[in-house]
Formats: C-alpha cells, sequence, structure tokens
C-alpha cells in the first residue's frame, strides 16, 4: 500500500512540475555589473539539445531579436572572453518575470562584436 501511494505521489508531482525546455538563442553577450551576463538583442528561443552547435548551425550572419536573458551556471565557460560578441547559446530555459534565465550548457562565437545600435 505504501509503495502505491509513494507511486501516485511522484506522478502527481511529476505532473505539476514544469518542464524546462532546452533552447538556444543568439544575442550579444554583455555585463552590465559584475559577474551579472546578459544576452540582449537575443532571439525567440528555438528547441534544441544542450551540445554546442555543428558548424552549420551557427548563422553566417550575426541574427538581431528583440529579448533579453540573464545567463547562469555560467563559471565554467570563461565569458570575459566572449563579452561583446554575439554568441549562440544553449542552455535551460527559466521562464520568469521581468527577466527570463538560461542556465548556460555551451556558448559559440557567432561575430567578434555587437552590430551598433
Amino acid at each position: 500500500m505504501k509503495l502505491g501511494l509513494l507511486w501516485v505521489a511522484a506522478v502527481l508531482l511529476q505532473a505539476a512540475s514544469p518542464k524546462v525546455d532546452i533552447v538556444s538563442v543568439s544575442g550579444c553577450l554583455r555585463e552590465p555589473s559584475a559577474d551579472t551576463w546578459m544576452l540582449v538583442n537575443a532571439t525567440d528561443p528555438v528547441k534544441s539539445s544542450a551540445n554546442a552547435p555543428e558548424k552549420k548551425d551557427i548563422p553566417a550572419t550575426p541574427p538581431v531579436g528583440r529579448n533579453q536573458f540573464r545567463l547562469i551556471g555560467v563559471s565554467e565557460f570563461n565569458l570575459p572572453a566572449y563579452k561583446d560578441h554575439v554568441v549562440m547559446v544553449k542552455g535551460l530555459h527559466i521562464k520568469a518575470q521581468p527577466v527570463s534565465r538560461l542556465n548556460v550548457t555551451s556558448v559559440t562565437t557567432i561575430a567578434a562584436s555587437c552590430p551598433a545600435k
């Protein structure tokens, strides 16, 4: 009986938990304050895998979007090397207000500088 109740509780908990998608987003990497990394002028999130993109999946010209995302889980990615570059970021999309977050799984340079505004 206890095992049956635990199984039912696990199923209900899983059903109540929102799914977090892995997405790909491109934009300009900025550091508005110390250790706070943002992707600005970012494209809409597109479902993806956590792996770094294949060369054929990297846009030839930097895309420009209207979104912004706070990047988290970045300690392993040496983001200062990508600062002010257009990058493609893959990660877990955590929807939130006022700014959604991306828990980063990969960062790839698209262009060495962000387009002028």
